[in-house]
């Protein structure tokens, strides 16, 4: 078995040509927006950009020894997947992404870590570069501290809340829209 890769060079030099290639190219979107602070590194075995000790020497909570982890990227058997960690601690970061996404007309296949995609023109890379420009350091470090001192049940309620809020807001428009269709109806039929 081959050695794991240690530097972002090695792993991208494991990768067949095509997907050396789409890589590359979602690498490039992160790298162009990606805020000061953060550092590209290998991590957990895939390409990954993260908070350096020297920033935030207490680590990532699930082990201290390493960087707290931001962004990812890895080629995966029957996939290519983009962790952001950053719209998956912040609903409404992930509400802006999930919209800008949609918005290009490409079909967003996300997960509860990951954003997957077979071949690089699924990936609107613009909507890649500005969603790391929106997450300066002190900003997702203010936002996982705040996480880790509520703890479990507390986000649990306030993820609770905010699916309630999406929730109402949802049945809001779907009342307006039939009211709309109604009326429109209506003004056919006056006709």
């Amino acid at each position: 078995m081959a050695a794991k890769p240690t530097t972002v060079k090695q792993y991208l030099d494991s990768l067949p040509a095509d997907r050396r290639a789409a890589i590359n190219k979602v690498r490039a979107a992160v790298n162009k927006g990606l805020p000061e602070g953060y550092k590209e590194v290998i991590q957990y075995g895939m390409i990954g950009w993260s908070i350096p000790h020297s920033l935030y020497p207490a680590g990532y909570h699930c082990d201290p020894k390493v960087p707290v982890p931001f962004a990812a990227l890895a080629s995966q058997k029957n996939y290519m997947s983009l962790y952001l960690m950053c719209i998956y601690q912040d609903d409404g970061h992930k509400e802006w992404f999930v919209n800008a996404w949609k918005a290009t007309g490409k079909k967003l296949d996300m997960g509860k870590s990951c954003v997957r995609f077979k071949k690089l023109e699924d990936v609107p890379l613009e909507v890649v570069t500005d969603t790391v420009r929106r997450v300066p350091v002190k900003d997702f470090l203010a936002h996982y501290e705040r996480m880790l001192s509520e703890g479990p049940a507390k986000r649990a309620a306030r993820k609770k809340a905010a699916k309630k809020k999406t929730a109402k807001k949802t049945a809001k428009k779907k009342v307006a829209k039939k009211k709309a269709t109604k009326k429109k109806a209506a003004k056919k039929k006056s006709r």
